[in-house]
């Protein structure tokens, strides 16, 4: 099976089981699980608002959730533990189902919706987003939008920061679907800073007397500092037009003396023999000519 595959698998598997609890342990406040598959087993963490009620009478409730897991999802030894949520007011995912619930039973959207902020903001929370949408009072659909505080909608800190819940409630009119975000107290946000009243500045002021600031590289220079500069710039010119003369000089000399060469003079008879040849050329050339001169004669008198 390619990777992807596996990953797509794995993604629907963990959102059916997110999906059975949700069904399973609505009643008890449901806050979410954590999944981790291991050599001994697969380890699963549940929150809840009521872990009595997830567990049932003797262990009951857990046993069975248990043998579900296995034969319905084929998962290998499950071993579940439930931990308590400490304040449910910051779980995105209790809220959202409260806030469902409230709607279902008939509370008016806009005081639900306050209602709901309210309780967050007083647990703590830095900052909090409810959203209805839906056919929320006639047969048309719209949004409505709950906020306080600080939120971030984008970028890493939604996404490691923000606790996101979801939840939907069935009117007569059709679903409403509510959606919650909230930032927990003590949530560390990139942009976040602070100010320390009882600081010790001495150790910083010192470092910044030794160092050389902006304002001594503005100053200008004294005579002395200016005679001195110009010292240095008029002997570096010197220097560069000694190098340059220098270099001239080199190039005008030639790199290698060369030798003369002594060519040997040529012996007589070869003297001889090129005189010879160029006599017999020059009277096969007359022979030419001449026959060349009887044709043309014969041929104007033929004529």
């Amino acid at each position: 099976m390619a990777d992807e595959h596996e990953f797509i698998e794995d993604g629907m598997q963990m959102s059916q089981i997110d999906e059975f609890f949700e069904e399973e342990l609505g009643r008890a406040g449901y806050g979410g699980m954590d999944v981790a598959k291991t050599p001994m087993g697969t380890q699963i963490v549940l929150e809840a608002e009521k872990p009595g009620m997830v567990i049932g009478k003797g262990g009951e409730n857990i046993r069975k959730i248990t043998t579900a897991l296995e034969e319905k999802f084929n998962l290998e030894d499950p071993q579940i533990d439930v931990q308590e949520v400490e304040e449910p007011d910051l779980n995105a995912r209790i809220v959202a189902d409260r806030l469902a619930n409230a709607l279902e039973r008939g509370w008016y959207f806009r005081k639900a919706g306050h209602t709901t902020l309210e309780r967050i903001m007083d647990a703590g929370a830095l900052g909090a987003e409810i959203v209805l949408s839906g056919k929320v009072t006639g047969a048309r659909s719209r949004v409505e939008k709950f906020n306080d505080g600080y939120i971030k909608h984008n970028g890493e800190p939604a996404e490691t920061i923000v606790d996101h819940g979801q939840g939907v409630a069935v009117m007569k009119l059709g679903t409403i679907g509510v959606d919650v975000k909230i930032i927990p107290p003590g949530a560390e946000l990139p942009d976040d800073f602070r100010i320390e009243e009882d600081a010790d500045v001495s150790e910083l002021a010192a470092e910044v007397e030794t160092d050389e600031g902006v304002e001594e590289l503005l100053e200008e220079p004294e005579d002395e500092e200016l005679e001195e500069l110009e010292d240095e710039a008029a002997e570096a010119e010197a220097d560069a037009d000694d190098e340059v003369v220098e270099e001239v000089i080199e190039t005008d000399e030639p790199d290698e003396e060369f030798e003369e060469v002594d060519v040997p003079e040529g012996d007589d008879e070869i003297a001889e023999e090129l005189d010879d040849l160029e006599a017999d050329v020059e009277e096969e050339a007359d022979e030419l000519v001449d026959e060349m001169e009887e044709e043309i004669d014969d041929e104007e008198g033929d004529a």
